[in-house]
C-alpha cells in the first residue's frame, strides 16, 4: 500500500514539474519580444524608465511600450513587429486616459463586464481597445481614438 501511495507521489510531482516547464517555455516568445520592444523603445526615444508593456494584435502587430522619458514625460511607445514602418511616439498628456476611454464606452453602450483595456494602433491611428461583455455574455471590442477620444469603431456580438 505504501508503494503505491509513493508511486502516484512522484507520478504527481512529475507533472506538475512538467505543467510548470510548459508554462514557463510558453511565456518565453512574450519575453523575448518584449526585451526587444524595450530596446528598440530605448534607441528610437528617450525612454529611461519603462512602466509596462502590451501586445496589440489588430491588423498589424504593434508592442506597446509606456514610461518616462529624460523629461520625466510619460510617454507611449507604439512599436510595430514589422521593420518596414515607423515608430510612433505620444506624450500620455496628448491623449485620454484610459479612465476616460472606459467613460466613453460607457456613454455609448452597456458593458455588462470589461475584460480588458490596452493601448493598441490601427492605420497609423493610436487608440485604446477596449474588450467586454455585454449582457448576453456575447464578447465586443470598442475603439476608441487615443487624442481625440472619438469613437473609431466597434466589433460586437462574437
Amino acid at each position: 500500500m505504501k508503494k503505491w501511495i509513493w508511486i502516484m507521489i512522484i507520478i504527481f510531482v512529475i507533472m506538475i514539474a512538467f505543467g510548470i516547464t510548459v508554462y514557463i517555455n510558453a511565456l518565453e516568445p512574450l519575453k523575448n519580444a518584449e526585451s526587444a520592444a524595450i530596446k528598440a523603445a530605448k534607441k528610437e526615444t528617450s525612454l529611461v524608465e519603462v512602466t509596462d508593456f502590451s501586445l496589440y494584435n489588430g491588423s498589424e502587430t504593434y508592442y506597446v511600450v509606456t514610461g518616462i522619458n529624460s523629461k520625466k514625460e510619460n510617454i507611449i511607445v507604439w512599436i510595430p513587429e514589422k521593420d518596414d514602418k515607423k515608430v510612433i511616439v505620444r506624450k500620455e498628456s496628448d491623449g485620454i486616459t484610459k479612465e476616460e476611454a472606459i467613460q466613453k464606452l460607457h456613454k455609448e453602450k452597456d458593458p455588462q463586464k470589461i475584460m480588458t483595456v490596452k493601448l493598441g494602433m490601427e492605420n497609423n491611428i493610436p487608440l485604446w481597445e477596449i474588450f467586454y461583455r455585454s449582457n448576453e455574455e456575447l464578447i465586443n471590442y470598442y475603439y476608441v481614438d487615443f487624442e481625440s477620444g472619438e469613437w473609431l469603431k466597434d466589433i460586437q456580438n462574437l
